[in-house]
């Protein structure tokens, strides 16, 4: 993909993404990978399977709306999941079938402008890496002497980005304005929930989106590159991260730097070093 992306470089930025997004063949692989995944419908009530029922004219339809601007993103359904080791429940985000297959047909087309330039040290939701391989750079930073680490937390990430700060990072690789109102579109389409009606997005991406994931990384990628900068390793999996040095002075820099809080509405990290070596249980992953 990435390759045939190529002919749209100018200016270090890519445009003329759109037909890209909306041709047949990236619509059907995007649906193919929804039905994949199956999942719970959103507010319009229809199923994976029922949208499979007439895919050819689904698929052809939205190619069309895509083309001609008329696409309109569905509010996505708020649900509320049990929250691991919590007794909290956490909010999860359903959009509709039709918006799940073209925000997948828009991330097959952007993810690799991002992808190759991403950090070394983020594990989640990336092609070809997942928890295991997070675990395993855990265990060789161990096994080279990390041992200080600073436990960061992230608090309320995905709820919390800030819509123009995270656009303008987006227009920093892409400059094609129909894939940036799509983008932004999602951001700001709302969340409906039972018994409440609907409510606006002023800031964050809903967990459960397709393309939040990825969003997610964008907007994340620098503080990736301020960790490593400053001589320490890091393993982030989305909001989790776990930076790490071979000595507390590099620990307590890490701990006291703040790089998120560039504006009022940025997710604020707090973040305690703690000597994890001798509480650490060693293990191996394969």
């Amino acid at each position: 993909m990435l390759r045939s992306l190529e002919r749209g470089i100018e200016g270090g930025k890519w445009f003329a993404l759109m037909d890209k997004v909306y041709r047949i063949a990236n619509l059907q692989s995007a649906f193919n990978q929804v039905w994949s995944n199956g999942g719970s419908a959103g507010i319009d009530g229809q199923s994976v399977k029922a949208f499979e029922a007439q895919e050819e004219q689904q698929l052809q339809q939205l190619s069309q709306e895509l083309k001609s601007g008329t696409n309109r993103p569905r509010a996505v359904k708020r649900v509320w999941i049990p929250k691991a080791g919590s007794n909290e429940k956490r909010a999860l985000g359903i959009p509709v079938v039709r918006d799940r297959v073209v925000q997948t047909a828009l991330r097959n087309v952007i993810e690799p402008i991002f992808e190759r330039d991403f950090a070394e040290q983020s594990y989640g939701f990336r092609p070809r890496r997942g928890t295991k391989d997070a675990l395993r750079r855990v265990q060789e930073l161990l096994n080279q002497a990390h041992h200080w680490v600073v436990d960061a937390d992230i608090k309320g990430y995905f709820d919390s980005i800030n819509h123009r700060q995270l656009m303008a990072k987006v227009g920093t690789k892409i400059s094609d304005g129909r894939v940036l109102e799509l983008i932004e579109s999602y951001l700001k389409v709302g969340v409906m929930e039972q018994c409440k009606g609907w409510e606006a997005s002023e800031q964050g991406t809903p967990q459960g989106g397709v393309i939040s994931p990825l969003l997610a990384n964008i907007y994340l990628d620098k503080l990736d590159w301020i960790i490593s900068n400053a001589g320490m390793q890091m393993v982030r999996y989305a909001d989790d991260c776990v930076p790490r040095a071979q000595r507390a002075e590099r620990a307590r820099l890490g701990a006291t730097a703040q790089p998120m809080r560039e504006g009022p509405s940025e997710p604020a990290y707090r973040s305690r070093f703690q000597t994890a070596f001798g509480g650490c249980e060693q293990k191996s992953w394969s």
